[in-house]
């Protein structure tokens, strides 16, 4: 599904904030019982691109189903674009579980289409602003080709069009490159990556960890409804220490010299390993000393933490890291 979100009843657009989305308390209680989502309190910069992340079931997609006004929560407060809905939709596009267009129809015509069902759009304008939106996502070359002969990461890419058909401030998109083919994942995440250089503040909810580590600059991790953390990628790493890695064949050795160090060492299969904290010695150091104890190293290296590793310490179980 598709939105943006526009018509004569939406106010101007409203002026700049530091913040794209804030939300204190958000909750959705559905009938039955099921807590979907409890409590939460997020906040998306302005220029970023936010890696709403968590396992499916966790509350993602219901948290953007209330931004965007198709979910009434239960509790809570929300802005979007420093004001409540529906002042701020009109620059905002989103894109949600997946696109839907006529098959027979090509990409232009179906982008057509879809701008005259926004009555606020220029019907004398649209050659321009569709020829601009299939441009802005490298489709220009297809668009007369029929939608059913699209790829299916040229099918996302039609859908994001949709959604810059006209000026957004702001990109909500819902599991964009799920069920893509490695070619789909890699249009559809430079795609995102431009889109943000431009100054379009981009959320981009998904459990695929390896997209994400790729294309944000700042993540929320949710966990059965609620937010466990929020931050740039850097913060969330300096949680988890870095590891050390050093194969020799003196492991026994390795491994007092390190202890000299202050660091607690393992070793298996003629590999050292160590956890490296915030105070630890730096890794040329550490070399330095092993070398210089005679140690005889193969390699070394310092292997910092993945997003999975960040993940896992956080919710104390695995993401799809699968792209």
């Amino acid at each position: 599904m598709t939105i943006t979100h526009a018509g004569p009843h939406v106010a101007a657009p409203p002026p700049p904030t530091e913040s794209a989305i804030v939300t204190s308390g958000l909750s959705k209680r559905f009938r039955g019982g099921q807590l979907a989502v409890d409590g939460l309190g997020l906040t998306v910069s302005r220029g970023s691109v936010y890696g709403f992340l968590g396992p499916n079931g966790s509350g993602k997609t219901t948290t953007i189903r209330m931004l965007l006004g198709l979910v009434t929560p239960t509790s809570g407060t929300y802005s979007v674009l420093g004001h409540p809905l529906p002042v701020a939709l009109r620059q905002v596009g989103a894109l949600i579980e997946g696109p839907a267009f006529y098959p027979y129809l090509s990409g232009e015509a179906n982008l057509r289409r879809f701008d005259a069902a926004d009555p606020s759009s220029d019907p004398r304008t649209v050659r321009l602003r569709v020829g601009a939106a299939l441009e802005r996502v490298g489709l220009s070359a297809a668009a007369g080709k029929r939608y059913r002969a699209y790829s299916l990461g040229m099918r996302q890419r039609l859908a994001i069009a949709a959604t810059l058909l006209g000026p957004r401030e702001l990109l909500v998109l819902d599991e964009p490159t799920n069920g893509l083919d490695p070619q789909g994942t890699r249009e559809v995440r430079t795609l995102i990556k431009d889109i943000a250089a431009d100054g379009t503040t981009v959320f981009v909810s998904s459990h695929l960890l390896a997209e994400v580590e790729q294309m944000c600059t700042h993540v929320g991790v949710m966990r059965t409804g609620r937010l466990v953390a929020e931050g740039t990628l850097a913060d969330l790493r300096s949680g988890v220490a870095s590891t050390l890695r050093v194969e020799t064949t003196d492991a026994a050795e390795a491994v007092r010299v390190l202890a000299g160090l202050g660091l607690t060492a393992s070793f298996a299969d003629g590999e050292v390993t160590a956890d490296l904290p915030e105070d630890a010695p730096p890794p040329e150091r550490i070399c330095a000393a092993l070398v210089h104890a005679g140690v005889p190293v193969r390699s070394f290296g310092v292997v910092r933490p993945s997003l999975e590793d960040v993940f896992v310490g956080l919710t104390g179980e695995g993401f799809d890291v699968s792209a």
